[in-house]
């Protein structure tokens, strides 16, 4: 495919239909829909209240109505003067909603008329649309057509105007421009201008030094459940209540409090027990690699060891869950501690505890990230580690985001690609889903 052929298909597969075009709108809808009963939205009506809202106001126009206050009083019903800066829900809700709608494009067909999309600092979604998978004969099409027309005819007509109108002057000025050139090319040494490195490629720049992939190593402890049997015999009580193994997994067996059992009716369940923090954090920084063209492996429990980590680039992720991460960062500024939370090892050091509601629930969580560019096992490596689930989860959008991290690294010492980092991070969580990360200090070495 020439330039101006890939140049016209861009322009077209990101072209908006006209406003007053209810084709246009008719299929967004139908999409819309289809993601609201995806399995990434299915189960979760505060996210599918959240899309359906902003995607309807935005066909109709109004966009005033996709402001952070009125999307949190109009969706989630908060106070009409509530603090956004003390509840993020909205903030919240949408970075889970992004998230969500890229697990569906993930797996979706690649033939979709229109991909829906929330640019992140922003509510207004965005509508890019598949000139291929649009009939020619339908209004849909045929603006979709119009626009790469106009973008194609843009490209020819426009350079043939100039051409006329100054092949002239241009023909004067060759000599005297090619000899400055030369005398530019002379004094610079034929160096070649390269485009500026982003602060997420210099963070990941030492994986590449390896052939090796990189491995994502997750732990998985020992998990316990009833035994089938406890569950039959709870289900002949209560007729209709765990006949299927997806009521087993999902519902909790609300057995008295005064029942005994006994440890024969306990069963360890190997296939079990990742936490969902930590998947979250291996789906992203994987992600991550794919992207920028680095392969990956990921490891769960005893699927690896210090071997594998001494010939391998690696991203650690989990704290006091994964024995790698306790064992390669406990004697660093920044230290995670059980019952303590994490700790700045000086003297007077600062001490950072989660935080929890009447119920138990997490509200504040904190996690630190470690990139070493020399561990002890001889290689590059990343620990995203929180102290709880939600913890572990912000580090790795830290190091996954190219927003957050270079936030995060906006006063760092102008060198600090070449140095081991420490970031402790931050979230808030609303309703057991974390709010954006936020680094609270940081260390460099």
């Amino acid at each position: 495919m020439g330039r101006s052929a890939a140049l016209t298909e861009t322009r077209a597969s990101h072209a908006p239909l006209p406003p007053e075009s209810s084709e246009a709108k008719a299929v967004i809808l139908r999409e819309l829909e289809k993601i609201l009963e995806s399995p990434p939205f299915r189960g979760s009506s505060r996210r599918k209240e959240f899309l359906s809202y902003v995607v309807r106001h935005s066909l109709e126009g109004r966009h005033e109505l996709l402001k952070e206050r009125t999307i949190g009083t109009e969706v989630f019903h908060r106070e009409a003067d509530y603090a956004t800066g003390d509840d993020p829900v909205v903030r919240v809700q949408a970075g889970e909603v992004r998230r969500r709608l890229e697990q569906y494009y993930y797996t979706a067909a690649p033939d979709l008329p229109v991909r829906i999309e929330i640019p992140l600092g922003s509510y207004q979604p965005e509508f890019h649309w598949n000139v291929h998978a649009l009939p020619a004969e339908s209004s849909a099409g045929q603006a979709i057509q119009s626009v790469a027309a106009a973008a194609a005819e843009a490209d020819r007509v426009a350079p043939k105007k100039q051409v006329v109108a100054r092949r002239w002057p241009w023909v004067v000025g060759a000599a005297g421009l090619c000899l400055a050139l030369a005398v530019v090319a002379i004094s610079m040494g034929l160096r070649h201008h390269k485009p500026p490195i982003s602060t997420l490629d210099l963070f990941w720049s030492p994986v590449f030094k390896s052939s090796q992939p990189v491995i994502i190593c997750l732990a998985k402890p020992v998990v316990y459940r009833p035994s089938v049997e406890v569950y039959e015999r709870y289900a002949k009580k209560h007729p209709g209540t765990f006949e299927t193994e997806a009521e087993r997994d999902t519902e909790v067996l609300p057995l008295n409090p005064n029942e005994k059992l006994t440890w024969g009716e306990m069963m360890v369940y190997p296939g079990y027990g990742v936490a969902s923090g930590d998947a979250y954090a291996a789906v992203q920084i994987s992600n991550l690699l794919v992207r920028m063209g680095k392969p990956s492996q990921v490891r769960i429990g005893k699927s690896y060891s210090f071997e594998d980590l001494r010939t391998s680039p690696a991203v650690v992720l989990g704290a006091f869950n994964n024995r790698w991460t306790m064992q390669m960062t406990s004697n660093f500024h920044f230290a995670l501690l059980f019952d303590v939370g994490i700790r700045e090892q000086i003297p007077s050091g600062r001490l950072w505890t989660s935080q929890f509601n009447s119920h138990g629930e997490y509200t504040v969580d904190y996690g630190i990230v470690s990139r070493l560019l020399d561990s002890k096992t001889g290689q590059f490596l990343i620990s995203a580690a929180g102290i709880g689930s939600p913890g572990t989860q912000a580090a790795g959008e830290v190091v996954s985001n190219p927003e957050y991290l270079a936030e995060a690294l906006r006063t760092a010492p102008a060198d600090w690609d070449k140095k081991n980092i420490q970031l402790v991070v931050q979230t808030n969580v609303i309703d057991s889903i974390p709010g954006p990360p936020h680094v609270v200090a940081s260390y460099f070495w």
